[in-house]
């Protein structure tokens, strides 16, 4: 198995959630000789330092600082996510039944593909908030539950004879997943704080909050007949953040600074601290140009001189709906990276940007190829044309192309994402 892959299926197996993503991308990065720096100290780098932020605990940065200022190579960036959609478990989550069934009670998680999550082994993962030395300065614990707790059951057909015909879900009715069976209603409260509690070894008082989301705990594989599929949950966007981290720690680039940016909340619209509309990334960036001297004149001048790859996963044809897709760019999994274009502005990428990176795929000796959307069919917005909204920096909207984007599991190719990684380094070289 190609290296690049096995990295990828550890990387997916140990990021089931956005947390616990930036906690593996973390540990990557400190693996190759990256520094951790925090946003409330004071900042200071210098010419071929190697570091990386977090914000939120969801949201991670990572820099290497070129040899020579901004203002004369500007910045090289990679954009991608670190969420998925999934299910998030609500305060005081226990709803108790008649038999004895504990359900938690959910809310989705940006856009999922419900009926996937039906009958599947599913867990918990995500951080826990505990008492601190002071009320604002709680501590954070991640949590991990490896072994499957939960699962939400289908309605037997006997009871839904139309179930095959098309059968609308209720979000708060039909998705809420069973966690134990109990003889007595009392045994119910607060059963799943107990629970982290014990988890964690910690006492149920120090738990002030959580972050928990619903993962599937089935482990990411190689499929196809000669292995050339990659079927995981969290490939969007997941892959591309690997792809990114991969190519900025194997960076051979010495003159320009290099960045690659993993954020959060892409799923939800971006809006948050830690997503593509915050000043976040654009803060750092000003921060690293000042280490090196460079006024704000300089720094719009990087900015001008810029670039941005913002990779989030392109929908890939799928041969039994062939009625959906444009009828002249319909990439194809194991095509090569996807340029995605919409007229109306939904991408980021313009003619410039998409010769440029059509360039660098030539130089990588990858393929690539087109997405643009039925044109009867509304398309959704990424991470490019978000974040210029915060910076008028110059890019492109790509990814690899998946089938089944946001189903539990998704399906990609191992000769894309290899492709991908190869295309990233030919960026930051």
């Amino acid at each position: 198995m190609n290296t690049y892959i096995d990295s990828l299926l550890k990387f997916m197996d140990s990021s089931v959630c956005n947390f616990l993503a930036i906690d593996t991308i973390k540990k990557v990065l400190v693996e190759n000789g990256f520094a951790e720096k925090r946003l409330e100290d004071a900042f200071a780098c210098q010419a071929g330092e190697k570091f990386f932020v977090t914000k939120n605990d969801s949201a991670i940065f990572a820099v290497t600082v070129g040899s020579k200022p901004v203002s004369e190579t500007g910045f090289k960036i990679i954009s991608a996510h670190s969420d998925s959609p999934c299910f998030r478990i609500k305060p005081n989550p226990e709803m108790f039944s008649s038999d004895g069934i504990v359900r938690l009670n959910t809310e989705v998680y940006g856009g999922p593909i419900l009926y996937t999550w039906f009958d599947r082994p599913l867990s918990l993962a995500g951080r826990v908030i505990l008492k601190g030395e002071s009320a604002l300065r709680p501590v954070t614990r991640l949590l991990k539950i490896e072994n499957p707790i939960l699962v939400i059951p289908h309605l037997a057909i006997h009871f839904n004879r139309g179930v095959n015909e098309g059968n609308p879900l209720s979000k708060q009715k039909d998705m809420l997943p069973i966690l134990t069976k109990i003889s007595s209603r009392l045994e119910a409260d607060n059963l799943l704080i107990k629970y982290v509690a014990k988890q964690l070894e910690v006492s149920v008082d120090d738990i002030l909050d959580f972050d928990l989301f619903i993962y599937d705990t089935e482990k990411a594989c190689v499929a196809g007949l000669n292995g050339e599929f990659v079927l995981s949950g969290r490939l969007d966007d997941l892959s591309m953040a690997h792809a990114a981290i991969t190519a900025i720690t194997e960076a051979t680039d010495t003159e320009a600074t290099c960045v690659s940016a993993i954020f959060d909340n892409e799923e939800t619209g971006s809006g948050t601290k830690q997503g593509a509309h915050s000043p976040v990334l654009t803060n750092i960036l000003r921060r690293v140009a000042k280490c090196q001297g460079v006024d704000f004149e300089g720094f719009c001048q990087a900015v001008s001189k810029s670039f941005l790859i913002s990779a989030d996963n392109a929908h890939a044809f799928h041969p039994n709906y062939g009625e959906k897709y444009d009828p002249t760019n319909h990439p194809a999994i194991g095509g090569g990276p996807v340029i995605k274009i919409n007229a109306n502005c939904k991408y980021m990428t313009d003619a410039h940007s998409a010769a440029i990176f059509k360039s660098l795929c030539i130089e990588a000796g990858s393929p690539y190829q087109y997405f643009v959307n039925h044109s009867d069919v509304a398309g959704g917005s990424t991470l490019g044309n978000i974040f210029t909204g915060q910076l008028d920096i110059e890019g492109v909207d790509v990814g690899s192309p998946l089938l089944a984007m946001h189903s539990v599991r998704e399906t990609a190719s191992t000769e894309d994402h290899v492709n991908m990684i190869k295309v990233f380094k030919q960026f930051f070289s």
